[in-house]
């Protein structure tokens, strides 16, 4: 036990058994012990001793400690308190050196009866920092105690050799640092003592060894036990002494104090073990041995015995005797494990032989003092073998041995080092190889084979056995970067003897010679022994130029002789052979040992001369060439990567002077034979180097200068033509592929001197044309497509968008993925951690400088979004996010992300898109600078190089940067080549420009809008300068304004659920009206960037100014009656549409009347009107739609010329159809536009509407029509002698005159229809409210038919509109202030069409007219109804009372018209007093009956048609029974009052008619008996009765009528 201070009891408490060795200190577990069995035997690794003394270690894993309390009932008294000052005396020399008692200052204490508990604990490996045991049982590197010194880097031999000069690079070139740090040790030598707590533990705890690679030098010394002849109180005292000249000299300062906090002392003691013959010591000692031991150095142990009696006094420890242990013997310490003498004194030099032999020793010299001791140190092996291999090592290095015997030495110790164990050489990793590199440096061929073939063994194994998964060694590593230092310069460099040594080896092998297993040893350790050689090429170069350079000027290349660099070449070849063979049978060795000559030519490229390096690698090219197997093309790849991510890659010269960057032009080469290859991994591979590199210069900031980028982007410029010259090997890339390469191909364009670019375009039109579509598929791989957006949105069209939304991961490049997940795992753990918010996102863009391009900057990429805690803020970390959150893989990237990282991700794709685009603007702007100024010699007629690259920018969606950078350029091309872009050649860009600047105009961006405005003015001053007008552009516009209207949401849903129009409408007639708008034309172009002047320009070429805002104004008003059309037509909705067909067929009358000007658009219109009536069985309009298309596509034949018809006959068809106008069709047909205009209309399709028009009217009954249309037919047949068609004409015409015939034969007029004025007045008819029409009906229509159909149409908007539906049903004047607001009023009058001009002045009430043969009878556009009233307010009266409203109703057309009803326009009416109203009645009876004597049937002799037609009217007119009216006539204004009111020529009036009417009577009658037979006699004699009657009845009034009869 130690003693402590102030002790008053203790006891023994016995771990381990004296008389077992192997345990700490020495022993093992007894059985006695009273701990426990769980914290004893198994619980302590049991250890064993090896043939060379190491502690073997049990392998069995710790169980889980617990403590335990442990009672130990028997103390023992203190006798005396012993303390270590008590210890030390002065000497009277001033040393304290001389051991003596001091006084005791204290009683002893009584003896104490107790009981002793323990608490006891083993630790585990986990509660201590393990320490890694050595080959001898020494800690391990990482194991030193504060207090150790770092002396050095690594010892070669038996001295310290000095620190490793390290090369460093600085901003990519080579520098050198070399320095030596002397060892200091010695006598008297100061340490500086940095203690840290610490616990003592087994050194077989530890993992594995370690190389030794800092200066390590201890001896553990344990005394365990002393024999002698009596009982004593013994302990030890251990000092270190330097020499055995004088005993009393201090001893060194080397020995470890057991307090940390202490420094390092002389002397050391043990416990005291008191009465005992053979006391037994637990004690480990630590002693730091000098670093340059000598054979006088030794440890000297002093043994005292203490007088441990009762007394005052305490008694002085005496000298029993003294141990020597020499630490040196034959260069080698000495490690004892046994047993020494004591000797009872010892005399000066006692070390020397003569003086032992004076020593008088205790018990006869008996060896009675045992001891262990443990060497650590790094500079003396303990290994036999490493033993004697340094010490041949120094044999050969000091040449103290004859030649024969050693070299067999030599090669004894060499071949050794092969058996030596893997731990044990680890620990002397790097002297090894340095000794073994010095022999096969500067030795003889044998002794370097073998020396090379240990070494190759010795890296074989360690790489083997201590491999954490790593290709490079981590030990081997460390040797290559931080030990090897090539001697020093003190020899000659270590490379040309390996490189001769590794090629003997190598041609051996090619030469079918048998080199055993270590051949392949050497290639799967190639990339060791070839940075080996090129680190010792590098110091070769410090140490050469390092002294005579100024400072700060780079290292030279070092230049090789050509027998070095043919012994390298030749090596070189060898492996390649190697990699060639092994690599077609896909063995893993082949493809490593081709990373390591990349590597290897990486390195020699900072060290040679580059051109020596340039023969290295067309070596390895010419190699491979021809060769197609997968593998090697992906060797090579993986060889191009590696020595083109070189610092000094750009500055590379060629392989001739001539030459510049032969690695550039090798690359481009090889990677553009790989993009043919057949596996899409190898080409994706290619993609990825290249972009990486591109990468690497761009941010490099050494290349930041323009004049740097334009030299980067001209080295790179031959990759564009290899593509252009191979372009299906382009187009058989896939799309992630084409964007890598194609970011490649516009950075170095970015940055390519315009020059160099013309002259390029200069070569020949079909490569120009090329290079274009090259651009095109940049438009196409970078447009950026927003999901879940509308097309016109500036975003992707929901049909396009396709299942789901979009995969970034798909999106992204492959390279661009790689980057970001192999950076983002760096920040997995820092992000899992995230706790405090950082600043937002910074977005990293290449700085440019402001005179490299204008159209950079316009692209501001900068988010404001706010930043919140726990959510990273890169890229970078949104994919770490996604990987750390472990998503699924079928998971689209974008929906693994926070939305805020989705965001960025959006914008980051938006920013690339944006970029690309700006740059190929840049581009094109180029070209049409330098088109125009003829820098280019080719001829573009058509310019389709950049047509359809422009098309291509308006038809995606762009950035408001873009936008505004867009149209300038616009401008100026239109202005430069408008004559070329605005001929017939180009009409398909033009509509594709014309659609596009449309769409633009429905953004919600009104900036956009703006510009799109703009732009559409800028077609409208070149239409006006080369077209003359703006005809064709008209024609232009509208087509294309039609096709943009099926993609234009025109109508959207109110919270009601009923429709309104939509805000794209609204905002697409905002622009279509700005562009007439005079007023706001200036603001407009300054805000796009354009002189105010732009449209009042001349563009090239121009003579004089025409521009029309008048025409401008016209054209805006043709467009935007196109869009109301299409927003009328899809206002009324699905449901409208099935019930409504009045409503459906103005909507499609609209449509086709607002594409008037386009003869295709305009029929197409008409025929799906026409197929809208046929389904509602309404035959005369549907005839009338029929004869409109053939009238447009007559009307384009008589304006081209074909004599087939003439101007009459398109004069007949408007006769049948008068909506046909011809205004504008002879316009649109001059104004033909690809796709559309009059080649579509011929003769063939006139004839053939011409006939569904004839059917059509057949079918509605209106024969007169279908005579007239076939009278235009037949001279078509004429001229074509189409026998058979006219035979069917003449036929047809023959029926339908027979139809004709029996209609105006009928006693019934004929009807072919009913007419019914409906007036609407409510706020819920919405568009209707206010307005009169007049609608076309079947014949059998009645009113009240018509009123059901109407209310049924309008009752439920009414009701939606929260008011009801009254209908008046008779034909008074409406008064809207008379209405109620809730009401909505609908009133329905039937109505008679009318052809004469005075009939609103007629007095004669209206009767249907009969059939005639003119067509013209049956168009109608004016009708009349009568209205009778009185003026009392009632509407009925007697006829002295009854007053009569006779109204005239125009309509906007004529019936049969294209739709069932048309609009009021005009409205008469004209009151008739009931004087006039009488009057009216009787000349009505008397001109009807006037009117059927005169009937043409007269002279037919159709008497008996006529006889009942006549019996009929007499019968009505003289019968009295029923001739009251004429009778109440004469009693209402003849008799009484009303007789006085009447003017004298009022009553003249009213005899005459009465006069009139009893002539015709008379008449009438006279004819009736002429053609009456036998049978109607009685008829005949009552009809004369009913005459003469009334004869007489009139006389009353009218005396003179009796003189006239």
């Amino acid at each position: 036990m130690i003693p402590f201070r102030e002790p008053f009891a203790w006891s023994i408490l016995p771990l381990f058994d004296a008389i077992v060795t192997g345990g700490v200190g020495g022993f093992s577990s007894p059985t006695n012990s009273p701990l426990p069995p769980g914290v004893l035997g198994s619980a302590l690794m049991e250890t064993s001793l090896d043939s060379d003394g190491r502690l073997i270690a049990d392998s069995k894993p710790e169980s889980v400690s617990v403590p335990v309390l442990v009672d130990v009932p028997t103390l023992h008294r203190v006798k005396e308190n012993y303390t270590e000052e008590m210890l030390l005396v002065e000497h009277p020399s001033g040393q304290s050196s001389m051991l003596s008692f001091q006084e005791p200052k204290r009683k002893v204490q009584k003896p104490v009866k107790a009981t002793l508990r323990l608490e006891i604990e083993r630790l585990g490996s986990d509660d201590h920092e393990t320490d890694c045991i050595s080959e001898c049982g020494s800690f391990n590197n990482y194991s030193f105690d504060a207090d150790s010194h770092s002396l050095g880097a690594s010892f070669s031999g038996r001295s310290a050799q000095g620190l490793e000069s390290t090369k460093t690079f600085h901003n990519g070139h080579q520098k050198s640092n070399s320095g030596h740090r002397d060892l200091q040790a010695g006598i008297g030598s100061s340490l500086d003592l940095r203690r840290s707590e610490f616990r003592a533990v087994e050194f077989r705890l530890g993992p594995k060894p370690e190389p030794l690679s800092q200066l390590l030098h201890l001896l553990y010394v344990y005394p365990q036990s002393v024999t002698l002849n009596r009982k004593r109180n013994l302990f030890i005292r251990l000092e270190l002494r330097v020499d055995d000249g004088d005993i009393r000299k201090p001893p060194l300062e080397a020995l470890y104090p057991r307090d940390a906090d202490s420094s390092m002392q002389k002397y050391v003691h043990t416990q005291i073990d008191a009465n005992t013959k053979t006391p037994h010591f637990h004690d480990e000692f630590k002693v730091q041995l000098p670093t340059n031991l000598s054979p006088d150095h030794h440890l000297l142990f002093t043994f005292f015995h203490v007088e441990l009696q009762t007394k005052l006094e305490a008694p002085k420890p005496v000298v029993v005797g003294y141990a020597v242990l020499p630490l040196l013997f034959a260069s080698q310490v000495i490690r004892l494990d046994g047993t020494l003498p004591i000797a009872k004194e010892l005399y000066p030099n006692y070390l020397k032989d003569n003086v032992k032999d004076r020593l008088e020793y205790l018990d006869d010299g008996k060896t009675v003092f045992k001891l262990r001791s443990r060497l650590c140190s790094s500079l003396y092996p303990v290994n036999e073998r490493i033993r004697d291999f340094f010490s041949e090592y120094d044999r050969h290095i000091l040449r103290t041995s004859p030649w024969g015997n050693e070299l067999m030495e030599n090669l004894q110790a060499v071949n050794a080092l092969k058996n030596v164990e893997a731990s044990a050489m680890l620990q002397f990793l790097q002297p090894c190889l340095n000794m073994l590199l010095r022999m096969i440096g500067d030795g003889g061929e044998t002794l370097q084979v073998a020396a090379f073939r240990s070494m190759v063994n010795i890296i074989t194994r360690v790489q083997g056995e201590t491999s954490d998964g790593d290709e490079r060694n981590r030990y081997l590593v460390q040797y290559l970067d931080y030990a090897f230092d090539d001697f020093g310069g003190r020899h000659d460099p270590v490379y040309p003897g390996l490189c001769s040594v590794w090629r003997s080896l190598a041609r051996s092998k090619a030469k079918g010679y048998r080199v055993g297993p270590v051949y392949d040893d050497v290639l799967s350790m190639a990339w060791f022994f070839l940075e080996l050689i090129v680190k010792s090429m590098a110091l070769e170069q410090s140490r050469t130029y390092s002294e005579t350079l100024p400072p700060g000027e780079e290292l030279p290349p070092l230049q090789l002789n050509d027998e070095v660099f043919k012994s390298i070449g030749q090596l070189y070849d060898c492996l390649l052979t190697e990699v060639q063979e092994r690599g077609k049978k896909g063995l893993t060795l082949a493809n490593k040992l081709n990373s390591s000559l990349g590597f290897f030519c990486f390195d020699l490229l900072s060290v040679i001369e580059p051109r020596q390096v340039f023969e290295l690698v067309a070596l390895y090219f010419s190699k491979f060439c021809g060769v197609c197997e997968t593998t090697i093309h992906e060797y090579k790849l993986n060889f191009l990567s590696i020595i083109c991510d070189h610092d000094l890659f750009v500055e590379m010269p060629g392989r001739d002077p001539t030459e510049r960057n032969y690695l550039a032009s090798m690359l481009m080469q090889e990677l553009f034979i790989t993009w043919d290859h057949e596996d899409p991994a190898l080409k994706a591979k290619a993609c990825r180097i290249l972009v990486q590199l591109l990468c690497k210069h761009e941010y490099d900031l050494r290349y930041q200068s323009l004049d740097d980028k334009l030299y980067i982007a001209q080295r790179y410029f031959p990759l564009v033509g290899l593509i252009l010259d191979e372009m299906p090997v382009f187009y058989a890339l896939s799309s992630s592929e084409k964007r890598e390469i194609l970011v490649c191909v516009l950075h170095i364009l970015r940055y390519l001197d315009d020059g160099s670019l013309v002259k390029s375009w200069q070569q020949n039109i079909a490569r120009t044309r090329l290079f274009f579509k090259l651009l095109e598929e940049c438009q196409e791989l970078f447009e950026y497509k927003k999901a879940g957006a509308d097309g016109l949105m500036g975003a992707m069209p929901v049909n396009e968008q396709g299942k789901g939304t979009l995969c970034y991961s798909e999106k992204l490049s492959p390279a661009v993925n790689h980057f970001l997940s192999e950076a983002s795992r760096q920040d997995v753990r820092i992000l899992l951690q995230v706790t405090k918010s950082s600043p937002g996102p910074q977005w990293i863009f290449p700085q440019v400088s402001p005179d490299a391009s204008t159209f950079w900057k316009r692209v501001s990429p900068v988010s404001n979004s706010p930043s919140s805690p726990n959510q990273p803020h890169s890229l970078r970390e949104a994919l770490a996010q996604a990987q750390s959150a472990g998503r699924g893989a079928g998971m689209a990237l974008k929906e693994s992300l926070h939305p805020m990282l989705r965001q960025k991700l959006d914008l980051w794709e938006e920013n690339l898109s944006a970029s690309v685009m700006l740059q190929l603007l840049e581009i094109v702007a180029k070209f049409m600078d330098a088109a125009s100024s003829q820098a280019i010699a080719t001829d573009y007629t058509k310019l389709d190089c950049i047509t359809s690259i422009i098309s291509g920018f308006l038809g995606r969606s762009q950035p408001l940067p873009f936008w505004k950078a867009f149209f300038p350029v616009f401008n100026n091309l239109f202005s430069q080549y408008g004559a070329t872009l605005m001929s017939r050649d180009n009409d398909r860009f033009l509509k594709q420009v014309a659609f596009h600047l449309l769409r633009l105009g429905v953004f919600r961006n009104e900036s956009i809008r703006k510009r799109a405005v703009v732009g559409l003015q800028i077609l409208i001053r070149t239409a006006f300068h080369y077209f003359q007008g703006l005809s064709r552009l008209r024609v232009l516009l509208t087509i294309t304004l039609s096709e943009l209207m099926s993609d234009v949401q025109v109508t959207q849903h109110r919270m009601d659920g009923s429709l309104e129009e939509s805000g794209e409408s609204q905002r697409l007639r905002r622009s279509l009206r700005q562009i007439a708008q005079e007023n706001i034309s200036t603001d407009l172009l300054r805000e796009s960037g354009l002189p105010e002047g732009t449209l009042s320009a001349l563009p090239d070429g121009g003579c004089e100014q025409i521009w029309s805002w008048a025409g401008v104004h016209e054209l805006s008003n043709s467009l935007l009656k196109a869009v109301e059309a299409a927003v009328g037509h899809a206002l009324l909705g699905p449901e409208v549409m099935t019930a409504d067909k009045y409503a459906t067929a103005e909507a499609y009358y609209g449509l086709a009347r607002a594409y008037s000007n386009v003869p295709d658009l305009h029929i197409m219109w008409l025929l799906y009107l026409c197929e809208v009536h046929q389904g509602n069985q309404s035959y005369a309009e549907a005839a009338q739609c029929a004869v409109s298309v053939a009238g447009v596509v007559m009307q384009a034949i008589v304006s081209k010329g074909d004599h087939m018809w003439g101007k009459e006959h398109v004069e007949a068809l408007r006769k049948i159809c008068p909506m046909l106008t011809g205004a504008s069709f002879g316009e649109a047909a001059s104004a033909e536009i690809e796709g559309y205009g009059s080649s579509k209309l011929t003769v063939e399709s006139a004839v053939k509407y011409l006939q569904l028009a004839n059917k059509l009217f057949v079918q509605g009954e209106l024969f007169h029509f279908c005579a007239e249309i076939l009278e235009l037919i037949i001279p078509v047949h004429k001229a074509r002698r189409a026998y058979g068609q006219l035979s069917k004409c003449h036929t047809s015409l023959t029926s339908i005159y027979e139809a004709i015939v029996e209609q105006e034969s009928s006693p019934i007029p004929f009807s072919d229809a009913t007419y019914y004025r409906v007036g609407f007045y409510g706020e819920s008819f919405g568009s209707l409210n206010g307005k009169e029409y007049v609608y076309r009906e079947a014949r059998d229509v009645r009113l009240g038919d018509i009123m059901r159909n109407l209310g049924n149409i309008y009752e439920p908007r009414v009701i939606e509109g929260k008011q009801s539906l009254h209908i008046i049903p008779d034909s008074r004047q409406v008064k809207p202030e008379d209405l109620h607001a809730e009401i909505c009023y609908m009133q329905i009058t039937s109505v008679e069409p009318v052809t004469e001009d005075d009939i609103l002045e007629s007095r004669r009430d209206r009767h249907s007219s009969k059939s005639v043969t003119t067509v013209s009878a049956r168009v109608f556009n004016r009708f009349l109804y009568d209205t009778p009233f009185t003026k009392n307010g009632k509407s009925q009266g007697g006829l002295e009372d009854q007053w009569k409203r006779r109204t005239v109703l125009w309509t906007e057309g004529s019936f049969p018209a294209l739709v069932n009803r048309l609009t009021v326009v005009k409205s008469e009416s004209r009151e008739f007093s009931p004087i006039e109203n009488a009057i009216g009645m009787i000349e009505t009876r008397t001109a009807a009956l006037a009117g059927e004597l005169d009937d043409n049937r007269l002279n037919e002799g159709d008497h008996p048609s006529r006889l009942q037609s006549l019996q009929r009217i007499l019968q009505g007119s003289v019968a009295v029974q029923v001739n009251s009216g004429v009778l109440g006539v004469c009693a209402a204004f003849f008799s009484g009052e009303p007789s006085t009111r009447l003017s004298a020529q009022d009553l003249q009036e009213l005899m005459a008619a009465l006069m009139e009417f009893m002539a015709v009577c008379k008449k009438a009658l006279r004819i009736h008996a002429r053609l009456i037979t036998e049978e109607d006699q009685e008829f005949h004699s009552q009809l004369v009765i009913g005459f003469q009657s009334l004869t007489a009845e009139l006389s009353h009034f009218i005396p003179a009528i009796l003189s006239g009869f």
